[in-house]
């Protein structure tokens, strides 16, 4: 267990456009996107916070309340070696309990969601305390996704992990922050790979504007957009498929409001 930050088989195939033709030096081209499920491999799991999965709520990724954004209790903090950098955040696994009395063994796996990040603690050795440590790869679960697939008193189990695709029902969100001259982007609910690896945004008085990464899974950009309907370019980090969001916030967007896109990674 570690401190905290405040705060089936699939594979999808989708043909895209790597962005739109209104972006200089750009050329518009069809992209064949697959996203395929990992091999399985091995690391180990713990929990952290109790049944209510409070604890976890905020986190290193930025999703905030994560019951109202849409990813409830099932979520996980990744070792550092994991979450690089915050360009995991949103990822999901498919995680099962292995070698241990403790595993249920009617449970085949749980799928969790990555929203934080689990901190190395360096007063304890790697497999004694300092679970997160580098270079180790582990999952410290919500409480509740943890009694999915073993009795909690085991405190830590051996695990078998995969990437899979995130299976999303609505677009994806925008949660927007910043001032005048100075815009904030937190991404939530991005299926697929449920990664990002760049974001564009477009005001409807300026050009494309690149935007950079801030931390976690949020996005910001230098320029006065107040006033003006924003459209969105979400590029996937792991299978590298953009998508373009048009129109996401009218013109009279508010700070701390949250707005959906039509449109979706698969």
């Amino acid at each position: 267990m570690a401190s905290y930050f405040p705060r089936p088989s699939f594979v999808a195939i989708v043909v895209v456009f790597v962005l739109p033709l209104m972006m200089p030096g750009i050329t518009t081209r069809p992209v064949l996107a697959i996203f395929r499920p990992s091999p399985w491999k091995i690391a180990h799991a713990t929990f952290y916070g109790d049944e209510t999965a409070s604890e976890t709520m905020g986190g290193a990724c930025g999703y905030g309340n994560l019951f109202t954004n849409g990813y409830g209790i099932d979520t996980v903090a990744l070792s550092s070696t994991l979450f690089n950098n915050g360009y995991a955040c949103g990822t999901c696994f498919q995680i099962k309990c292995m070698q241990s009395k403790a595993c249920y063994a009617n449970v085949a796996f749980t799928t969790v969601t990555a929203t934080n990040l689990c901190p190395p603690n360096w007063s304890k050795p790697s497999d004694n305390g300092g679970w997160c440590n580098p270079p180790r790869v582990h999952f410290d679960m919500s409480k509740p996704a943890f009694m999915k697939i073993a009795n909690w008193k085991a405190g830590i189990v051996p695990v078998a992990y995969r990437r899979v695709p995130c299976i999303k029902k609505d677009g994806i969100r925008f949660t927007l922050q910043g001032n005048g001259y100075w815009l904030l982007a937190y991404v939530m609910n991005v299926g697929g790979g449920g990664d990002v690896s760049g974001m564009w945004v477009k005001g409807s008085k300026t050009g494309w504007i690149r935007m950079s990464h801030n931390w976690g899974a949020s996005y910001q950009a230098f320029s006065a957009l107040v006033g003006q309907s924003l459209s969105f370019i979400v590029t996937s980090y792991t299978t590298k498929e953009t998508i373009t969001a048009w129109n996401v916030a009218p013109s009279n967007w508010k700070f701390g409001a949250t707005y959906k896109a039509n449109v979706n990674f698969r």
